[in-house]
């Protein structure tokens, strides 16, 4: 597709809008909603049932046009912006105001599932067929958002489109990001027709939101375990990212004494202990993880000379994060001053704990107990677009259970009839929003 779209969408303040609701009768279409997950799962199944549809490849371009072509069918215009989301629009009776907007991402991990990231745009889709269909015009406009790279498996960082939007990174600098190929975003988002025109960002001219939901899977056991098909949720952990480098001095595993070694390994072994220990401390909120380990030369019969390894950090308070933070800071500390090993600690990501705009999550309440579902309040332990989002408007967010909570997983799963609960809560507070014509 080309490049060229719609101008950018009138930025003007919230004013209150008719809280006018059809009631629960209005509901949206399960099987084409779940028909619609299933076509697009198909762009990049792999063998074991899941999805590979890395951000900017070729698959994410096909995902992509489809995307477009169903939400043209559907009556919308579509805005590109300069990291490559996508705004498709309704237009509502009154274009000035700020559109309700709704999304998530369908970019996938290499061993990914059929409905991380895509259960939150499609829902965003059936909602407009559905007030389609029933010939609801709304007062606010209406538009589903596909942000770029959510997943982070391809380019670092994380979360990189709303981000962007939220202004957490500069255009310019994610551009140059490259993958392990040492392509560049830039290049990626020319090579697949989705580099577009218009701002990417707020603070350059893109339009604000005059709310913000997104639905997603809870990627968790939490909703499963208490048998409850909805979650309120009212924030997001905080989290800290970082990169931990221990250096040693390789040497032959025969010859070397254990008390004259200088065994990264085993100095990169406590320090990831530590992790645990210091997530265990912060309970319940407290998550840590070592994810990633990468060991130089990774002989048989070689002292480590080297480990790279990552650490996770997540908290429900910023304050706890900060303590978690200072005590992996000390444990590196005090490893490096025992003597023997070099320890260098990088920080790639910071984001605070978010809390949800308390309207917003109300609304979501009020459209679960219009369609006489059962909820739970629930924090998101993952991080989400919504969390970039809710810099710039007011945000809530939506689960629905998946299977065993598991998520990033070819066996990711959900039921028809718990996504298609999620989607007509979606409806009902978007529409609360939004106000009827």
């Amino acid at each position: 597709m080309t490049t060229a779209q719609t101008s950018a969408l009138a930025r003007a303040p919230a004013s209150p809008l008719p809280a006018a609701s059809p009631g629960p009768a209005l509901s949206v279409d399960p099987q084409r909603l779940w028909a619609s997950l299933m076509e697009l799962a198909c762009i990049g199944a792999t063998d074991k049932g899941g999805v590979c549809r890395l951000a900017l490849t070729d698959l994410d371009r096909q995902g992509r046009e489809l995307f477009v072509r169903w939400v043209r069918e559907a009556g919308c215009t579509v805005r590109v912006d300069g990291i490559g989301n996508l705004f498709a629009r309704r237009e509502g009776q009154d274009p000035s105001l700020p559109a309700v907007a709704t999304g998530s991402h369908i970019d996938t991990q290499p061993t990914g599932g059929k409905f991380d990231g895509n259960y939150g745009v499609l829902a965003g889709l059936e909602v407009l067929r559905t007030l389609n269909d029933a010939g609801i015009r709304t007062v606010a406009p209406l538009e589903v958002c596909v942000w770029t790279n959510e997943e982070g498996s391809r380019f670092v960082p994380v979360m990189m489109g709303s981000g962007v939007y939220a202004g957490a990174f500069t255009l310019a600098s994610v551009l140059e990001a490259v993958d392990r190929d040492g392509i560049r975003v830039g290049q990626a988002l020319q090579a697949i027709g989705f580099a577009g025109a218009a701002p990417a960002a707020v603070a350059e001219g893109a339009p604000r939101f005059g709310a913000y939901f997104e639905a997603h899977i809870e990627q968790g056991p939490v909703l499963e375990d208490a048998d409850i098909p909805l979650g309120v949720v009212t924030g997001a952990l905080g989290q800290r990212w970082y990169d931990v480098v221990v250096t040693g001095q390789e040497a032959h595993a025969g010859p070397t004494p254990m008390t004259l070694r200088r065994d990264a390994l085993q100095g990169a072994t406590g320090l990831m202990q530590a992790v645990r220990g210091i997530a265990l401390d912060e309970q319940p909120d407290g998550r840590g993880t070592v994810g990633y380990v990468q060991v130089h030369p990774n002989s048989r019969n070689v002292i480590p000379g080297r480990v790279t390894f990552t650490v996770d950090f997540r908290h429900g308070d910023d304050a706890g994060l900060s303590r978690m933070d200072r005590r992996l800071r000390g444990a590196c500390a005090a490893l490096e001053g025992a003597g023997g090993l070099a320890v260098a600690i990088e920080q790639t990501v910071y984001y605070p704990p978010a809390r949800f705009a308390a309207p917003l999550v109300a609304a979501v309440r009020e459209g679960a107990r219009r369609m006489g579902l059962a909820h739970l309040d629930i924090v998101s332990g993952a991080g989400h677009d919504a969390v970039y989002v809710a810099r710039t408007a007011p945000a809530a967010m939506i689960f629905v259970p998946c299977k065993d909570g598991i998520s990033h997983n070819e066996i990711e799963d959900a039921k028809p009839e718990h996504l298609a609960a999620g989607a007509n809560v979606l409806l009902h507070a978007m529409l609360d929003q939004a106000g009827i014509a």
